[in-house]
C-alpha cells in the first residue's frame, strides 16, 4: 500500500525564506525569528511583508506566525499575555493564515484560560500549540483539553529531543486524536525520517531547512556575523520525502 502524503511545513525567518518555500512546494510556513531560541515572535513589518509575498503568489493561509513573546519557558505573567493575544490580532488583520502559540500554568499544564483566549483572539484562523507541549506530564489529556478547546493542531516531538526518538509516541498520540486534531511531528527533523513519521500516520511534519553562513562583520555590539538561510535543496527534497 503506498505511503499518503504529509503536508511539510518550514520554520522561516525571513521574507527570503518564504520564497523558498514557496518556489520548492512546501504546504505552509511557520514565520519566526531567533530559532536559536526556540523561535520568537517575528516583526510587524515581516509578518506583513511574508503574507503580501504569499498572497502575490497566489497561496493565502501560507503564512502561520509563531506567537511567543521571549524564551525561558512557557509561562507568562498577564502583560506577556496580553502581548501574545495583540501579536495574534495583529496576525489576523495582516492576512496570515495561522498563529502558533502555547501556554502553561504554574503547575506544567495546559493553561486553559491563556488557549481558550488565544483561540478567540484568533477568531477563526487555523491554532498550532506549539512543543510546550512536550513538557507536559500527560499528553494524552492534554490532547484532549486542545481538542476541547478548538486548537487545530499540535507540533510535537513525542516528548523525545529528536522527533524521529519519539515516533512511538507520535504514533500514538495520532491514533488517539484521529481527524480531531492534526499531529505535526517537529524537532531535528531530517528528510530521511519523514518516510517513518508518514507510516506513523501523522499529518504533516515541521522542519527549519536552515544553513548557516557568514555575513559581513558585526563588531562588538552586532552580535554574531553568522546567520541563518532557508536551504532550497532540502525544502525540495522533505517535500518530494512527504509526497
Amino acid at each position: 500500500m503506498p505511503l499518503r502524503s504529509v503536508a511539510v511545513e518550514i520554520a522561516v525567518q525571513d521574507v527570503a525564506g518564504v520564497r523558498v518555500a514557496l518556489a520548492e512546494g512546501a504546504d505552509r510556513v511557520e514565520l519566526c525569528v531567533a530559532l536559536g531560541l526556540g523561535g520568537l515572535t517575528p516583526s510587524a513589518g515581516l509578518v506583513a511583508k511574508a503574507v503580501e509575498e504569499a498572497t502575490e503568489a497566489g497561496r493565502s493561509g501560507f503564512v502561520h506566525v509563531l506567537v511567543r513573546p521571549r524564551g525561558g519557558g512557557f509561562v507568562y505573567d498577564a502583560d506577556e499575555l496580553e502581548t501574545t493575544l495583540a501579536d495574534i490580532r495583529f496576525a489576523r488583520q495582516a492576512g496570515a493564515g495561522g498563529v502558533v502559540v502555547g501556554a502553561l500554568d504554574s503547575a506544567g499544564r495546559l493553561d486553559r484560560e491563556a488557549i481558550a483566549r488565544f483561540v478567540e483572539a484568533a477568531a477563526g484562523l487555523e491554532l498550532t500549540f506549539h512543543r510546550a507541549f512536550d513538557t507536559v506530564a500527560d499528553p494524552e489529556t492534554a490532547a484532549d483539553v486542545l481538542v476541547e478547546l478548538g486548537v487545530t493542531r499540535v507540533l510535537t516531538s513525542g516528548g523525545a529531543p529528536r522527533s524521529i526518538d519519539g515516533v512511538d509516541a507520535l504514533r500514538a498520540l495520532a491514533q488517539r486524536v484521529g481527524d480531531r486534531l492534526q499531529v505535526m511531528a517537529g524537532g531535528g527533523v531530517r528528510v530521511q525520517d519523514i518516510p517513518a513519521f508518514t507510516r506513523a500516520g501523522v499529518d504533516a511534519v515541521h522542519l527549519s531547512a536552515r544553513q548557516t553562513v557568514s555575513g559581513a562583520p558585526s563588531g562588538p555590539g552586532g552580535g554574531d556575523a553568522r546567520y541563518d538561510i532557508t536551504d532550497p535543496v532540502t525544502v525540495r527534497e522533505a517535500v518530494a520525502a512527504a509526497q
